[in-house]
């Protein structure tokens, strides 16, 4: 199993996946008014797929993912660039820190950092911080989902073995989770090796379980992590 996608809720897929596309310099896949998906490739680590999914509307619930952006030699500069692609400034009371808050186009927060010599090896996106009610027990639940390893950081911290690409970050919730779903979420890819119900069995031994829609039939299944975040499980690709 690995991490494989980073999934967006939009009422715009394509002007959402443009944004993100030109922010971080990823290599476009799909393009389609339903959904649209642009590759992130991590040279030496991670090739991680940003997805768009066109929903009628948005969670009003509080976001439990984000993405941290490195600002590199010049926050300032990469902040006005990202303004200039579409962001706006957020203020979400996060008072004097030094990183930037923005809003992608469709409200999403996210931060721009100072460079950090933690993050010389992330790529664009510097970390993924993830709420979590519990961050040793999700660290683990997370570390054998998606085959990443602890690293240290001001939180538990997971990273891709190659120890390049963005950080994946357990962070202390402020509030336990809606039962809305996630505006963002992660998605894991089986390989050939991997068997559905085995993984779904693993996962409910470790505190997640899986989620019933009622969309109909799918090629994918979807469940919680142990602080009912929402993932996916995709199907071995043939």
């Amino acid at each position: 199993m690995y991490l494989e996608n980073i999934v967006f809720d939009a009422v715009e897929p394509r002007r959402l996946g443009r944004f993100w596309e030109a922010a971080l310099g990823c290599e476009r896949l799909t393009d389609s008014v339903d959904g649209y998906e642009t590759r992130l490739t991590v040279e030496g680590g991670p090739v991680l797929d940003l997805c768009f999914q066109r929903v009628p509307d948005l969670s009003s619930s509080e976001p439990r993912l984000h993405l941290d952006l490195r600002g590199g030699a010049d926050q300032a500069a990469e902040t006005a660039r990202l303004l200039g692609l579409g962001a706006s400034h957020l203020d979400i009371g996060q008072g004097d820190v030094p990183w930037v808050v923005l809003a992608d186009p469709e409200g999403n927060p996210f931060c721009v950092l100072k460079d950090r010599g933690a993050y010389g090896h992330a790529g664009p996106i510097a970390a993924l911080p993830l709420d979590s009610a519990d961050p040793d027990r999700d660290a683990e639940f997370w570390s054998w989902l998606t085959g990443w390893t602890p690293v240290q950081g001001e939180f538990r911290s997971l990273s891709h073995p190659s120890r390049r690409g963005p950080i994946l970050e357990l962070c202390p919730e402020p509030a336990p989770k809606r039962t809305a779903k996630n505006r963002i979420h992660l998605d894991i890819r089986l390989e050939s090796g991997d068997r559905p119900d085995a993984v779904g069995a693993g996962i409910a031994e470790r505190g997640g379980h899986e989620i019933q829609p009622g969309w109909g039939e799918l090629p994918w299944r979807i469940y919680a992590d142990p602080s009912g975040n929402d993932l996916c499980v995709l199907p071995a690709r043939s």
